[in-house]
């Protein structure tokens, strides 16, 4: 049983609980020997105590376990411990996709297809080491909390459908193959076609089938047309809906061959949504209902009979055949029961077609039923005229309109109003269409050069030659040569605003291999810079840090992420920590003017000296020095000592004697004055350095 603080391993200390599902539970621990947070995924007692599945889940997992991927949650570790079985995974803060696509109800078409990338990405790389993940689903995809997008549970997948186990632990049925669900030969095709239904779930919030029972899901899977997401959603571009029903045909010969046919298809949809581009072959069958024979209702019921919602059961094969025999009975009575339906209607539309069923003789035509086109969604042109054309922009995107800009002179409107649009106000238009904004440039207008083709030098001077700004953006071009302007926004021969921003895109040449950056923070730095030079990146600056997360010694920052993909030979700094900062006392300053004791004493006589002790609450004196002008500005800073003190003002005041009348003479005579020490302590406040 594992608890809060023991030791797995000899290296794995459990921190907390932090995940439960049907196989496991998943702790986070601590990483002794490498000095890194770690997930460790623990098998539940009822698998542990089956040694098949045991002996297939390490053969598995370890074999996982030499995947390293920025998309996949990298499997460290495999062991055995007292009866423990435990993975030892890479440590992700996030949530899953199902929760995440809950949060959302749907995501965007960008998001989706986006994320949708990350997961093939992933899945193609665990494909190219002939690992096969059998159960991609949501709950099987991470999104990390830096929104990185992580493949789950390689491994675990095949060692469980080889298994008899609860619906918990698969709870894969709605995503699962046609050719899984008949107990059949599973491959890459069919994760294809899993993350397809999970593409759906991202762009609709829902699966495509559904049912009350697993084994009837499993058999829509097999015998129902797939649905179209734009049913649901009906914004949802053409090209992304030719990939999710590629992804999803019946047939696996008819989906994409490989996970590097979807990538190039999903990246291409990325950039021109709108655009079909996507071919599927032409299947006479596509979206027929097809009748199963018995032998294969039965693999349907096989290969689903985990998924009830039952634990194992051993030694019931009684309870098990007469399950069986009443599905048979159901299985038969159901298809005679469609067959008689389909009879049925197919004598009524013969009879009605040769008039058998009209009493009319007049009208022996026969009714076409026609079916027009969903219209997309409408949305009503708003006024944005005289309006400046940022805040035109925002109102248009706001309905769902796509805005683009145009520049014209005027000598009527001022530079950056809008002086018209290609939509009048009030008019109904698709939604998502393309509205083009007139905005005035002012009286001045500039050309913008055409500088695509040029060099980057060349650009540059041409664009501040036409006495506009430049913005270089960089990017990999396989069809640019480096150093050249693949493209240019805004384009060439457009009028613009003085001081308008003409934005470049220079190529940097082919596509360049990517490599990925090894995690070295936690690592002594000697091992750090072997693992990066054996890796292929070069070593940049190495500077001596305090820090208090890491101990001397080790790595605590790469600029360079770990996991990221970066280009053979990229330069990374790296930092060395120096441990625990020593503490900094904290320091104080103090501005003021001194005012003189005659605030408090009004004997004190104007250019007598004053002596001024400055000192904290503890009695440090800080500074004392002798004065007679008043005010008196001081000006103290950088001292330590307590937050607060006083100020000691010591003086002299001469004390005249009482005049004294001779009784004989009646003279008067004033004895000489006495001298007096006096002291006087004021309070003060002293303000704390930044």
């Amino acid at each position: 049983m594992i608890k809060i603080g023991m030791m797995i391993g000899e290296r794995y200390e459990i921190i907390e609980k932090i995940g439960t599902g049907g196989m496991s539970d998943v702790y986070k621990a601590k990483d002794h020997k490498l000095n890194r947070l770690v997930a460790v995924k623990v098998l539940k007692q009822e698998f542990s105590e089956n040694a098949n599945f045991v002996s297939k889940f390490k053969v598995e997992a370890q074999a996982a376990a030499g995947l390293m991927h920025p998309n996949i949650v990298n499997v460290y570790d495999v062991g055995e411990e007292s009866g423990i079985n435990y993975i030892v995974m890479e440590l992700v803060e996030g949530i899953t996709l199902k929760k995440y696509i809950e949060k959302k109800a749907r995501l965007s078409v960008r998001e989706a297809t986006s994320i949708a990338m990350q997961i093939a990405l992933g899945i193609e790389a665990a494909h190219n080491k002939h690992i096969i993940h059998r159960d991609i689903k949501p709950q099987n995809v991470i999104v990390s909390n830096d929104g990185k997008v992580k493949v789950t549970d390689f491994g675990i997948a095949k060692a469980a459908t080889s298994n008899t186990i609860t619906s918990n632990v698969m709870g894969s049925v709605h995503y699962t193959s046609p050719e899984q669900a008949r107990g059949g030969y599973s491959d890459e095709k069919s994760d294809i076609y899993s993350l397809g239904i999970t593409l759906f779930e991202m762009l609709t919030g829902r699966v495509p089938f559904n049912g009350d029972t697993t084994v009837a899901i499993a058999i829509k899977q097999i015998q129902e047309k797939m649905p179209s997401p734009k049913e649901f959603v009906p914004e949802i571009p053409v090209s992304v809906e030719q990939i999710v029903l590629k992804c999803t045909q019946k047939s696996p010969d008819r989906r994409y061959q490989n996970m590097a046919e979807l990538i190039a298809d999903l990246r291409q949809s990325f950039l021109t949504p709108d655009e079909n581009f996507v071919t599927i072959q032409n299947d006479s069958e596509f979206g027929a209902t097809i009748l199963r024979n018995k032998d294969e209702i039965e693999a349907v019921k096989k290969s689903t009979s985990g998924l009830t919602g039952e634990l194992p059961r051993v030694n019931v094969e009684e309870d098990d055949s007469e399950y069986d025999r009443k599905m048979d009975k159901v299985t038969t009575i159901m298809v005679i029961v469609v067959g008689v339906l389909i009879c049925v209607v197919g004598i009524f539309l013969i009879g009605k077609a040769v008039g058998l069923f009209n009493r009319s003789k007049t009208n022996t035509s026969i009714s076409v039923i026609s079916v027009s086109e969903e219209k997309p969604e409408q949305v009503v042109m708003p006024g944005v005229t005289l309006k400046d054309y940022k805040k035109a922009v925002e109102i248009l995107e706001s309905v769902g309109l796509k805005a683009k800009i145009s520049w014209q002179e005027s000598d009527k409107y001022e530079k950056d109003i809008v002086i018209s649009t290609s939509v009048n106000e009030g008019l109904k238009v698709d939604k998502g269409a393309e509205v083009t904004i007139i905005v005035s440039s002012g009286l001045t207008s500039l050309i913008v050069p055409d500088v695509v083709g040029y060099s980057l030098n060349a650009a540059n001077k041409a664009i501040i030659n036409a006495k506009l700004k430049v913005e270089i953006v960089q990017e990999y071009s396989d069809d640019v040569a480096e150093g050249f302007v693949i493209s240019q926004s805004p384009e060439g021969d457009e009028k613009v605003p003085v001081d308008s921003v003409v934005t470049i895109k220079v190529s940097l040449g082919k596509t360049e291999e990517l490599l990925e950056v090894p995690d070295v923070k936690g690592l002594p730095h000697e091992d750090a810079v072997l693992t990066l030079i054996e890796k292929g990146f070069t070593i940049g600056s190495t500077d001596q840090v305090y820090n208090d997360v890491y101990a001397e010694g080790y790595i605590c920052y790469q600029s360079v992420p770990g996991g990221s993909d970066a280009p053979k030979g990229t330069v990374i700094d790296i930092q060395v920590s120096r441990g625990h900062a020593p503490e900094v006392p904290e320091t104080y300053s103090y501005s003021a003017s001194i005012l003189p004791p005659s605030v408090e004493d009004g004997e004190y006589s104007s250019g007598t000296p004053v002596t001024i002790v400055i000192a904290d609450n503890s009695g440090k004196v800080l500074k004392e020095f002798t004065t007679e002008t008043f005010p008196y500005s001081i000006n103290m800073s950088g001292f330590t000592g307590t937050p607060g003190g006083t100020i000691t003002l010591k003086y002299t005041i001469t004390v005249q004697g009482e005049p004294v009348t001779d009784p004989v003479t009646g003279e008067v005579t004033v004895p000489a004055g006495t001298t007096e020490e006096r002291t006087l302590v004021r309070e003060i406040t002293f303000v704390k350095d930044e």
